[in-house]
């Protein structure tokens, strides 16, 4: 059974403002429609809020708004958590239930692992099974490594970090405090980098060696199946804060500034800087060696092939989907508009 934490607790906890029965205990969160009285939910969104006049919840996270209307409105007996951000005190709630509820680590090597005399491990990591830490290695106070983790030579990790298994992180790369690496994730292997030589007819590509490393921020998590690859010369760098989904791809020497976030399967081709505080959609890509401004936004699905220099901007790219048949004929219009275009060059001309 989960354990219980007062609502005067959890307001006390997070320097918010509690309306009603301090003593009332809550196990979890749950969703407005199927909450009952021993958990708490949220609102954020308008549209959730007649649901949230018949919701069973004991307790709700709201604005001041949203606490004036479902107090006013709703007959059911309830407790509020009034904050200026419900959804991030959602979020900072729903990790302390899940801090409540986290396995405490056994601290030490585990038997099947295998660590190089030269590594430096803190005495209260957790090496888990099946792992293998390379010579030089440098893992420092609370990092866990859950299972079946590479870390190469003169890899660094910081504090607190998680590493998920089946990752894997090439030699010289740093990795920050209180991070949170998913399984899957490779880190460190190498750019795309080949140099074209067919000057006779046994040309070839020939292998650019990629020698600079990743250097990831503190507080940064990398999505399952993520890949960051290496620099060619200089570094690959990800700034503090930035939060990846799945099968997020980032090219050599790329950079990506701080608190930027970016959904599934998005890509940034290599030597592209992403400024600070951007948000990506899923399957968005870049094309390399671009420079992108502070605070862009990019909708889901976009392709960026230019710069993009002024801060602030929201920019989208997908054709809305419709029918194949209808989409087949917009296509055509759209090839005729150049045709279209001289044309009406033709008759200014006359």
């Amino acid at each position: 059974m989960s354990e219980k934490v007062s609502l005067g607790l959890l307001a006390s906890h997070f320097g918010v403002h509690l309306e009603g029965d301090a003593t009332h205990e809550i196990s979890g969160l749950s969703p407005l429609d199927v909450a009952k009285s021993e958990h708490i939910s949220f609102l954020v969104n308008p549209i959730y809020r007649s649901q949230s006049l018949v919701s069973l919840a004991g307790a709700l996270i709201v604005n001041q708004v949203d606490f004036e209307f479902v107090n006013t409105s709703s007959t059911i007996q309830r407790s509020f958590l009034i904050t200026s951000n419900p959804y991030a005190l959602f979020a900072r709630v729903a990790q302390y239930f899940e801090s409540l509820r986290e396995v405490k680590n056994i601290f030490g090597v585990h038997p099947l692992a295998h660590v190089d005399p030269t590594a430096t491990i803190a005495p209260d990591c957790t090496i888990g099974p099946y792992c293998s830490v390379a010579a030089g290695a440098v893992i420092e106070s609370g990092v866990h490594l859950v299972s079946h983790v590479r870390l190469g030579i003169n890899v660094q990790v910081g504090v607190d970090t998680i590493i998920h298994p089946m990752t894997v992180v090439y030699n010289d790369c740093l990795i920050g405090k209180r991070c949170i690496i998913h399984g899957g994730v490779v880190i460190g292997s190498d750019g795309f980098g080949f140099a074209p030589d067919f000057s006779s007819l046994g040309g070839q590509w020939v292998k650019i060696p990629q020698t600079g490393r990743v250097i990831i921020g503190n507080d940064v998590e990398c999505g399952a199946s993520m890949t960051i690859d290496r620099g060619a010369m200089s570094d690959t760098l990800i700034g503090d804060g930035c939060k990846f989904d799945n099968q997020v791809q980032i090219g050599h020497n790329v950079k990506v500034g701080a608190h930027t976030v970016m959904a599934g399967c998005s890509g940034i081709a290599g030597s592209t800087e992403v400024g600070s505080l951007c948000v990506i959609g899923g399957y968005t890509n870049f094309s390399g060696h671009l420079k992108i401004a502070d605070r862009t936004t990019i909708s889901g699905g976009t392709s960026i092939t230019k710069s993009i220099t002024t801060s602030g901007k929201h920019y989208t790219g997908v054709f809305p989907f419709t029918e194949h048949a209808q989409w087949e004929k917009n296509a055509a219009i759209l090839r005729g508009i150049d045709k279209l275009r001289q044309q009406i060059k033709s008759i200014i001309k006359k």
